[in-house]
């Protein structure tokens, strides 16, 4: 009970506070006439159901790597299934870009719960005629508080947030009801007639409607790409519950606006006809509800950013852990600033929630459609042909909904397109970069090492002492030790290669060496659960290794290249592998090497 409740805190805060705005969003645009209420209720219902619960809470959340998810884990999970180099090639594009459209989704997100809550504000006695710059000036206020408190970690808070989701979604609950009282008979909307009725008569637009109704599952994806923090029963657990209040409340908000046809912020116009006095503090915790919201979608950031550092498709950017006990809980600051930059600007360029939702969904869609895309191919290379076919199923859906949202292109939705453009800029240029940098340094297999090692070594004068050369593994020797060695005849009494491995298991790590692979010359492994916090230097330490100086390789490249130009100031500006696992400043010499490329 303990992680569903904290589940709620964490992976449910965008999804669970989508009802402030989805229905007000529709009927902006739509008479709110009985029928067309029930339809799109009918379309709500069956996109939470269809999108979220199957494709989320059945079908992907059962495919993962390490415990996580997410489209990096589904390129991880599908590319040793594959040949052919040219369907690695089109994994890895599809990949990129959903985890971009993520990223970008990760912008919008924030700014339109923020915004969308603030704006409540206006129902409040004597706050009626608030100017919309005070009300974007709130938000922002809140967006640079919420931002600036990451770096000192949010475990504390976090214990607050579920406690806190809990009521929120009680609350919603409980309006639902409170309003369905009055009009039992909208569960008829259940019934997917109503749904294929309204868009068989609405032609064009209903179809455009589909662009707005998919407002409901924003957030589903976090069911699948936070399921690292938690693991996937307590995650699938709490959806059960979130559904079932999702759909109350909705189907509350749709009796409402039956009601009150002009209502203009169906849900907190809903709740201020029920509770009057108690408006004000539900207003007070929807805001805390969208703060949690934000946060949810900033950790998921910064595990999205971890999971392309660890799979080699981003930089190594600085990374703090901020928990004791888990490696979930971490902060990168580069991540945490570009957010609020684009979260401020975006609220400062669409100033209303309403115009801020022509610019959400196309992001969401478009990677639930890539998710669909890449857990119909494993699971038909498994031969799982069931969970196959129904990933086919909603796959469609998934494409039907995102080409609705190429509505949206001109009335802001570009903005999605070039914010995700950013990300997937530096991830092609980087994984792109990386590759040629690779190649263009050509190292040594183990075995022709050795050969020259073995010429050398005891042959020349050795310095005293112990050296550690850090490399991704002992298999092939990176060119930066080759230089030490063999061009600058440095070479110690004990040379020692230190590698990482990151293991399938959560928790737990061991260290040893393994067999000598020369006099003089011997391989170290560290092997570290992908959850567990460790300090490389005192399992160093532990292992009895004193070692006198530690080398690193730094790759200086030079070109006249815009392109290897953009790389080579990702390679300056963020920290190498010695860097970014704080190893002793003072034992630290890097081995420059400059490439041209």
């Amino acid at each position: 009970m303990k992680m569903i409740i904290k589940s709620l805190g964490i992976v449910f805060g965008d999804i669970g506070t989508s009802p402030i705005y989805t229905l007000a969003v529709i009927f902006i645009f739509l008479e709110p006439t009985p029928s067309n209420i029930i339809g799109v209720l009918s379309l709500i219902f069956w996109t939470l159901l269809l999108l979220v619960t199957v494709e989320y809470a059945w079908l992907a959340t059962s495919l993962s790597r390490k415990g996580e998810g997410g489209e990096i884990v589904l390129r991880e999970l599908l590319i040793p299934h594959l040949k052919s180099g040219r369907k690695i090639a089109i994994v890895s594009l599809l990949a990129f870009v959903g985890v971009s459209l993520l990223i970008g989704d990760g912008i919008i997100t924030p700014a339109i719960s923020i915004l969308s809550a603030v704006e409540g504000l206006m129902l409040i006695p004597g706050l009626e005629g608030i100017g919309q710059d005070y009300l974007v000036a709130i938000a922002c206020v809140i967006a640079i508080i919420l931002f600036s408190v990451q770096r000192k970690g949010t475990e504390k808070m976090a214990k607050a947030f579920g406690p806190l989701m809990v009521l929120w979604f009680l609350a919603l609950a409980v309006s639902g009801i409170v309003s369905i009282i009055d009009y039992p008979y909208v569960f008829k909307a259940i019934n997917p007639y109503y749904g294929i009725q309204f868009m068989a008569s609405h032609g064009l637009a209903g179809f455009f409607v589909l662009s707005e109704v998919i407002l409901c599952a924003t957030g589903g994806e976090a069911l699948y790409a936070d399921m690292g923090h938690l693991g996937r029963m307590p995650i699938v657990k709490a959806w059960h519950f979130v559904f079932v209040v999702l759909i109350l409340n909705y189907m509350g908000q749709g009796v409402f606006l039956m009601q009150h046809p002009d209502a203009r912020f169906v849900l907190f116009e809903m709740i201020l006809s029920q509770a009057g006095i108690l408006y004000v503090p539900f207003l007070l915790l929807s805001i805390a509800a969208t703060i949690i919201a934000s946060q949810a979608m900033i950790s998921g950031m910064f595990s999205i950013v971890y999971q392309g550092i660890t799979t080699h498709i981003l930089p190594m950017f600085k990374v703090d852990y901020k928990s004791a006990a888990m490696r979930s809980q971490i902060y990168i600051g580069f991540v945490n600033y570009f957010l609020l930059i684009f979260v401020l600007f975006v609220i400062n360029h669409f100033r209303e929630a309403h115009n801020l939702a022509a610019a959400y969904g196309l992001a969401v869609t478009g990677s639930m459609s890539i998710t669909g895309i890449l857990m119909t191919w494993l699971f038909y290379i498994r031969k799982e042909y069931l969970k196959s076919g129904v990933a086919v199923f909603i796959t469609v859906l998934d494409i039907t909904y995102f080409a609705s949202n190429m509505f949206k292109i001109p009335h802001g939705g570009y903005w999605s397109i070039l914010l995700a453009l950013i990300p997937f800029s530096v991830i092609i240029v980087y994984t792109q970069g990386q590759k040629k940098l690779s190649r263009t340094l050509r190292p040594l297999k183990l075995d022709t090492f050795l050969f020259s090692y073995n010429q050398l070594y005891g042959k020349i004068p050795m310095i005293g002492g112990t050296a550690l050369f850090f490399a991704k593994d002992d298999t092939t020797i990176a060119p930066y030790i080759v230089h030490t060695m063999f061009k600058n005849s440095i070479i110690y009494e004990e040379n020692i290669i230190v590698s990482i491995t990151t293991l399938d298991e959560p928790f737990g790590f061991s260290s040893d060496f393994k067999a000598d692979l020369a006099d003089g010359l011997r391989s170290f492994e560290i092997r570290v659960g992908y959850l567990e916090l460790f300090d490389v230097e005192k399992i160093i330490k532990d292992a009895g290794i004193q070692e006198k100086t530690i080398f690193y390789g730094h790759d200086e490249v030079a070109s006249g290249n815009i392109i290897w130009k953009f790389f080579s100031f990702i390679k300056k500006v963020t920290p190498n592998f010695i860097q970014f696992y704080k190893l002793p400043a003072n034992k630290l010499h890097g081995v420059i090497t400059r490439v041209e490329m």
